[in-house]
């Protein structure tokens, strides 16, 4: 059943290329979204200026255009709780920071960073948690005066309670953390600027967020965040604490956690392959969530009417790269014609296309297009596949000219470019006919047959139907690159 009262957000950072793991966490809080007709928030979180760029920001929202997300509120959108962009939210935090501070949530921490080295290495040498020690929490005023006279800077740190926290993980259960677990932490620093820590629940907050749908890596800070939430209820900040769902790892190659320094995880690298949005997308739900046990292939319209979190596997996910590649596949052959010649437009211009703009052939390439659909993993492919038909003459792959070109080759193909002469051309049948008696001829079967008039009109020996290019190609074209290919032969 659905709930409207759901409103769940998506925040990621605007800091180089979005990552895959970054687009399936988006993904199910969009689709969990939908799914219970409630509200996504979209922020951004860009308080780290030395690492946050306008450039990056311009990139994620492109990113989420082209991925198909839609949003209820966030940049270019709007919403009752803008703005939505945490670099223009510092006087809230500042403000929340100030009223933890005067209830005493809060409190000024003048540990100097080797002083808290010091007492880590002491307490693991002990055997004891290495926390922060709580050194600061209750110093007295003339305690603090005095380290401001010798010229200390603090930190704001949040004061823990001492009993454990208990929640219900939408994904994992029911999780207890023992207070030792979990010592005070900053949420200011020392100049000022208010940490993740901090302007993370307080956005929740202020947002009214009910669900928390995020990464696995972000777990251990969930017992501080919720009480930080109590505090803020108690402050009339917050009206209630959201429920946490934690999703699972995305691993790469070795079984290790898929970093942003993986090239496979760029969301970027998939665009420029060719993927379809919702080819890409199809695939990443399954790195946690599993639409059916007998079926992997569906729209994102049934995604979202079947996703439930709950429903999310805590266990590492891996990314397989040839099953996203065929999940792909399936999504472009499930387009009709005039959607995926429109889809390939890009790869068949510069920079990716090798042939002159005047040689590209429109008539050509729509008779070629349902040919070449059944044929690609990724729209990028196109290219190869179908430069023969507007390249003067082919490009020869010379592993395949090597592997075709047997010895006897010449012969085969003075028979094949005779019959191929006298072949009715307004049939890909009479011109596979036309082969197959020419191999006939040589002792030889079709597929053997083929090889060297593949790669001698096309220069490779995979790649679209031969018969159906051919009659494409046109039987001029055709003639003279048999010819071309026995001179070089017979050179």
């Amino acid at each position: 059943m659905a709930n409207a009262n759901v409103r769940v957000r998506f925040c990621p950072s605007p800091t180089g290329n979005p990552h895959v793991g970054l687009v399936r966490t988006a993904l199910f809080n969009w689709a969990y979204a939908r799914h219970n007709e409630g509200t996504l928030v979209f922020r951004i979180e860009d308080t780290d200026a030395a690492r946050d760029s306008e450039e990056s920001y311009e990139q994620l929202l492109d990113s989420m255009r082209w991925l198909g997300f839609d949003w209820d509120e966030g940049p270019e959108v709007g919403g009752p709780h803008a703005p939505y962009r945490q670099s223009q939210r510092m006087d809230i935090y500042k403000d929340v920071a100030e009223k933890l501070l005067a209830s005493g949530h809060a409190y000024p921490c003048y540990c100097t960073t080797e002083e808290l080295d010091a007492r880590r290495e002491a307490a693991r040498a002990a055997g004891k948690p290495s926390g922060y020690d709580g050194h600061c929490r209750d110093l007295t005023d003339e305690q603090k005066q005095a380290y401001e006279a010798e010229g200390r800077s603090h930190i704001v740190r949040f004061r823990m309670p001492d009993e454990a926290t208990t929640f219900t993980d939408l994904v994992r259960g029911e999780i207890t953390v023992q207070a030792e677990n979990v010592t005070d932490y900053g949420i200011v620093r020392a100049n000022g600027a208010p940490l993740y820590t901090l302007v993370n629940p307080v956005d929740d907050a202020l947002m009214e967020i009910t669900h928390v749908l995020r990464g696995e890596d972000l777990l251990s800070s969930t017992p501080r965040q919720i009480a930080l939430y109590k505090a803020l209820i108690e402050l009339g900040i917050a009206k209630t604490i959201p429920e946490f769902g934690h999703l699972p790892y995305v691993m790469g190659e070795g079984n290790k956690k898929l970093s942003k320094r993986d090239p496979q995880s760029s969301l970027n690298l998939y665009r420029e392959r060719g993927f379809l949005p919702e080819g890409l997308l199809n695939y990443l739900s399954l790195l946690g969530w599993s639409f059916s046990a007998d079926q992997d292939l569906f729209s994102m319209d049934e995604m979202v009417a079947a996703f439930d979190v709950a429903d999310v596997n805590p266990n590492p996910a891996r990314f397989d790269l040839k099953k996203a590649e065929a999940i792909n596949a399936d999504h472009i052959r499930m387009l009709d014609v005039k959607t995926f010649a429109e889809a390939c437009a890009p790869w068949l211009k510069a920079p990716h296309a090798n042939w002159a703009p005047e040689d590209f052939d429109e008539a050509a390439w729509q008779a070629v297009a349902p040919h070449a659909q059944s044929r690609l993993k990724v729209l990028s492919e196109i290219t190869a596949n179908v430069d023969f038909l507007f390249l003067p003459e082919p490009v020869f792959d010379e592993p395949s000219w090597t592997k075709a070109m047997k010895e006897g080759s010449d012969a085969l193909l003075r028979t094949a470019r005779a019959k191929l002469e006298a072949a009715d051309w307004t049939s890909a049948e009479s011109l596979k006919e036309a082969v197959l008696a020419a191999g006939e001829e040589h002792g030889l079967k079709l597929g053997k047959a083929q090889a060297p008039v593949r790669v001698a009109v096309t220069g490779r020996t995979v790649g679209l139907p031969l018969f159906e290019s051919l009659e494409i190609l046109g039987k001029d074209k055709t003639l003279t690159r048999i010819d071309a290919a026995l001179a070089k032969l017979t050179a």
